[in-house]
């Protein structure tokens, strides 16, 4: 039987729903251990040795344990897990299961001692391996949506060529603008310290420009 046939088979077709539900549950497992306190984390005894008495592992299981990052990774891998399960958004989760799985085994070869890494690195890119099947197996699906997200995109109008000599500037007043919030925020908590920064910064912008 040649490969196409198999990836066309019955067989195949529930080998994929296996995959499906294997990759959901052991997301949802995970997502929920994180939202209910069981992943992550030191112990009091650990808390109370010095930094450089931690191992990597120890001082990341610190890290991750504070909020929002173990909320929002944990909701994310439930998320990525119901739709997986869900035919209609299966590639969707497929898509969000990639990155989530990647980043997962960079930080374990970076944190875990090396043996627990690499066995860990290896349960995970089998786990994406699986993920790719799923793109395979509906490649039609995938294909036609990659086909539109890398089509060529067209400006709804026709700017004047002099116009875009503004771009960068304009680019520049708009990374400013993101100071706004921090300003008002500075001028609440810290009236007279971000007054100061102001002053100091013009100060500096007069001597240099």
């Amino acid at each position: 039987m040649t490969l196409e046939k198999i990836t066309k088979s019955i067989s195949f077709d529930y080998f994929i729903i296996v995959i499906r539900f294997l990759l959901a549950i052991v997301f949802i497992q995970y997502g929920y251990s994180k939202l209910n306190e069981q992943q992550f984390g030191l112990t009091d005894e650990m808390l109370e040795k010095p930094l450089k008495d931690l191992d990597l592992m120890q001082i990341g299981w610190y890290l991750f344990d504070h909020q929002p990052f173990k909320y929002f990774i944990g909701i994310s891998q439930i998320i990525c897990g119901l739709m997986l399960l869900i035919n209609r958004t299966v590639l969707i989760g497929a898509l969000l299961f990639l990155p989530i799985a990647v980043n997962i085994i960079i930080i374990d070869l970076t944190i875990m001692p090396e043996a627990m890494g690499i066995a860990f690195a290896i349960r995970l890119g089998f786990y994406i391996f699986l993920d790719l099947l799923i793109f395979y197996r509906y490649k039609s699906q995938t294909l036609e949506a990659f086909k539109s997200l890398t089509k060529p995109v067209k400006l709804k109008f026709n700017h004047k060529l002099w116009t875009f000599v503004f771009i960068p500037l304009l680019a520049f007043f708009l990374e400013f603008a993101t100071a706004i919030p921090k300003l008002i925020f500075g001028l609440v908590a810290e009236p007279e310290k971000t007054i100061n920064g102001i002053k100091n910064l013009f100060h500096f912008l007069q001597q240099n420009f």
